[in-house]
């Protein structure tokens, strides 16, 4: 049996097991479940109705998320885009319903629309210019039971995104470009399970103490079809539900400090994690004989390489913290370094990073600014083949190198559940230094500059 066989064996034994043993569990809804906080229908007779709801069991919700992003200089072609999504959740409490101890169920759905995207279309990047950004569509997301044992331990089974736990920077999610990494974009099949796609999994979570989390996760290896065709298209509503590709293990461990609103230390979160995917991978410089795939001579078959694997680290700290203030106020900082193998990943090294302030402002404490970088690296397999490439051809043309990424952002509170967030980014060597297709000789793409404003309107 092939390991990924195996492996498939397990997580399907592992699937059923919790499916089995949930009918007899116990609950409270899942604390990481992305409710509104505020809502510019607080205190109306719709959000009484809500918490009536909620109270009962069963909470609900919708987020829209509507921009206007323009790529003004450099990039691929200059243009200006609207893109929009809007968000649905329900959760259920299905011990007060029904009486079921510790378990939960949660479903969110996505109604993607938008007339083109600023990154694909506009700009070529390989890091993400704006998190919203999909192809349209009305989409199914997750949707999942989770049974709680106790205080520290629970399981989670059904169609899951790693990126809603894993891999995240908590002070990022200011930044209109606070994503799934570049390196687990670019490197997973299909892009990985990540907005906006999702792919059936189950989830482990042991918090033996408050301060330190063990997450770990196995998901069907990949959320759309393989082929050419764009795994968006290949899974356009969310409802492939695949489970028979080599599957993909993630692990996590978090540790976390002064969290309590009433601490007078700064904040901390430190996560250490990795992961590996039992599928097969191309090279991507060699063909299966050992020659270059830019050679004449190659048989232009990618030599397969079984397997593939990433580590990353993920760090949040608080710089100042004002007097009674929560976790997430004054000034703080996050930054995520990642890698994997560079024989079988067009990404072999990421960086990211940023600082922040909220309620920093006299009159505005709900407001929230900073800046971030983004930086890929890419892998020196393939920047081999473009050498390669020169070398057979004898045409010079850019080889690819990195995409470095710069985003300084506002978001400010127009009224509780409502803000505007002006934005602005600049991209170096979009695409890694990719070639610049509308130039009569090959020259790389030009650094791009992007503004735009952002509205969220939580209901």
């Amino acid at each position: 049996m092939t390991a990924w066989r195996t492996a498939r064996f397990a997580w399907w034994c592992a699937l059923f097991q919790i499916i089995g043993g949930v009918a007899g569990a116990q609950l409270t809804l899942a604390d990481d479940i992305d409710e509104p906080a505020q809502s510019i229908l607080t205190g109306s007779r719709f959000d009484a109705a809500r918490q009536a709801l909620k109270a009962r069991g069963i909470d609900f919700g919708l987020i829209g998320t509507s921009e206007v992003l323009s790529n003004v200089q450099g990039g691929q072609k200059r243009g200006t885009v609207y893109e929009g999504k809007l968000e649905g959740f329900v959760a259920a409490d299905l011990e007060k319903l029904m009486g079921l101890k510790g378990l939960s169920f949660y479903a969110n759905g996505f109604q993607i629309h938008n007339t083109g995207g600023i990154s694909r279309d506009y700009v070529g990047s390989i890091e993400t210019i704006s998190n919203i950004e999909a192809l349209r569509t009305t989409r199914l997301s997750e949707i999942w039971i989770e049974q709680k044992f106790g205080e520290k331990l629970s399981l989670r089974a059904g169609q899951l995104a790693a990126d809603t736990e894993f891999f995240v920077a908590e002070f990022s999610e200011v930044f209109i470009t606070s994503d799934w990494p570049a390196i687990a974009k670019a490197n997973l099949p299909a892009g990985g399970p990540a907005y906006p796609l999702s792919t059936p999994g189950v989830r482990l979570k042991f918090e033996p103490t408050q301060s330190f989390t063990v997450l770990a996760a196995i998901f069907n290896g990949s959320p759309s079809a393989p082929g050419a065709e764009d795994p968006e298209v290949q899974n356009h509503y969310g409802l492939n539900f695949r489970v028979n590709d080599p599957p993909l293990a993630i692990a996590e461990m978090q540790y976390r400090y002064n969290k309590e609103k009433n601490a007078s230390g700064l904040y901390g979160s430190w996560r250490l994690g990795a992961w590996y995917h039992f599928g097969k991978f191309d090279d991507q410089r060699y063909d299966a004989i050992g020659l270059s795939l830019a050679d004449p001579n190659s048989n232009m078959s990618n030599r397969p390489l079984a397997g593939n694997s990433g580590i990353y680290g993920v760090v949040d700290h608080q710089l100042y913290r004002p007097t009674g203030g929560r976790p997430d106020s004054g000034i703080g900082m996050f930054s995520r370094i990642s890698a994997s193998p560079s024989d079988r990943n067009p990404v072999n090294f990421y960086l990211d990073g940023g600082i922040y302030s909220a309620g920093m402002i006299p009159g505005r404490p709900d407001d929230k600014f900073g800046a971030t970088f983004l930086y890929s690296r890419i892998s020196d397999h393939v920047r081999g083949l473009d050498g390669d490439t020169i070398v057979f051809t004898g045409i010079p043309q850019p080889i690819r190198s990195y995409q470095l990424s710069f985003e300084f952002t506002y978001r400010a509170l127009i009224m509780p559940g409502w803000t505007i967030q002006p934005d602005f980014q600049y991209i170096i060597h979009p695409g890694g230094n990719i070639v610049d297709l509308s130039a009569p000789t090959p020259v790389p793409v030009k650094n791009a500059k992007v503004i735009g404003v952002r509205s969220v309107i939580k209901f």
